[in-house]
């Protein structure tokens, strides 16, 4: 079986885990001081707020700007829903734009129409590890006075135009063990505003900055030395594994940019694409994901039922119009593209489509 995922981790690992636990301090600690600074240095960012899961790391972000009640906050509908939920942990509406055909991540064009007088915040979403357009996004918010939050719990290292995501507003990582780089559970944010990094380590520690001083309303999103070890090996490790995914997406392309009936994903002008998913398009999609399973190659469909289309979204009174999302949705499916598929998986994988792909002609 070609799985659609597999964590990457070996001793190296299971040695940092071992060392913390032999330490006796296992809570957040030195280790999670480590793993800010060094992931701040990566993304290029002044601060890192280390949290336990990057539904955490949108919440705390969205809060330490002080979106709450009242607000609404921009974003996409083609994405987990996480995007959406934690704008409304906060409070605040998610308002859904419309996204991009060729890249999945919102269009720019659409955003303005959106904005009313309670707009607070523009959230892109960098999917499948591809940068949204952020030339654009952060002039539409310098123009309006919008806070930039990007989620880029898909895109770690990811660049636009050079500069790594997370590096253009306020970024919000995740670290589930499916992502580009795991600490088996866990999530960062990224930011250049002093305020905003000071407000988000309150908030993920109960609303205090000195023990039993409780100064705002907080939560318990610490993360742990063990998942901090486990985060500075893999940061490590991460220029290997993107060039590894990059390498494959690059085969996978050549071997199915000619087979009728098959979209292989675009790369945007400027963006360098870390392929969290590889996502062609189909409109066979489901025919081909059960011909691929039958062939022992697991896929993936991120995501079938765009956030606004979900049973409790629709509850809320969402019936919004977003053609490009809902034909997305019917018609994407993910590869196998992670840093443990070989040259003769990738192979392997492009032989079962022209073969599918050849048979329905």
């Amino acid at each position: 079986m070609i799985p659609i995922a597999k964590p990457q981790l070996d001793d190296a690992e299971i040695l940092a885990v071992s060392d913390v636990l032999r330490s006796g301090i296992i809570a957040e600690g030195q280790r999670v001081a480590e793993f800010e600074q060094a992931f701040a240095e990566y993304t290029g960012t002044e601060h890192a707020v280390a949290v336990n899961s990057g539904t955490a790391a949108l919440h705390a972000a969205l809060l330490a700007h002080g979106i709450g009640k009242g607000d609404e906050v921009i974003t996409s509908s083609f994405s987990f829903i996480a995007t959406a939920n934690s704008i409304l942990f906060t409070g605040a509406k998610p308002v859904f734009s419309d996204i991009k055909a060729d890249t999945f991540n919102l269009d720019p064009q659409l955003i303005e129409e959106k904005i009313t007088p309670a707009t607070k915040a523009i959230m892109p979403v960098h999917l499948y590890g591809q940068p949204a357009d952020m030339d654009l996004m952060t002039n539409i918010a310098e123009d309006h006075g919008l806070i930039l939050i990007e989620d880029a719990c898909q895109a770690h290292g990811a660049k636009y135009n050079g500069k790594k995501v997370g590096s253009f507003g306020t970024g919000a990582f995740s670290f589930y063990p499916t992502k580009n780089m795991t600490t088996s559970e866990g999530g960062i944010i990224t930011t250049n505003n002093r305020e905003v990094a000071d407000k988000a380590r309150m908030i993920r520690s109960h609303g205090s900055k000195q023990r039993y001083l409780h100064e705002m309303l907080g939560y318990n999103l610490r993360m742990t030395d063990i998942a901090a070890a486990i985060g500075l090996i893999q940061l490590r490790k991460l220029p290997e594994y993107t060039a590894r995914r990059q390498h494959n997406a690059k085969l996978l392309t050549e071997n199915l940019k000619d087979i009728e009936g098959i979209q292989c994903p675009t790369v945007g002008e400027g963006c360098e694409h870390v392929f969290h998913q590889y996502t062609i398009l189909t409109t066979n999609r489901d025919a081909l994901a059960d011909h691929l399973r039958n062939e022992g190659i697991g896929t993936g469909i991120y995501y079938p039922i765009p956030i606004h289309k979900q049973p409790y979204y629709m509850e809320l009174g969402y019936n919004d119009n977003l053609p490009v999302t809902e034909k997305a949705s019917m018609e994407v499916l993910s590869l196998p593209v992670h840093p443990g598929v070989t040259d003769e998986d990738i192979a392997t994988i492009s032989n079962v489509i022209k073969n599918w792909s050849g048979s329905k002609c």
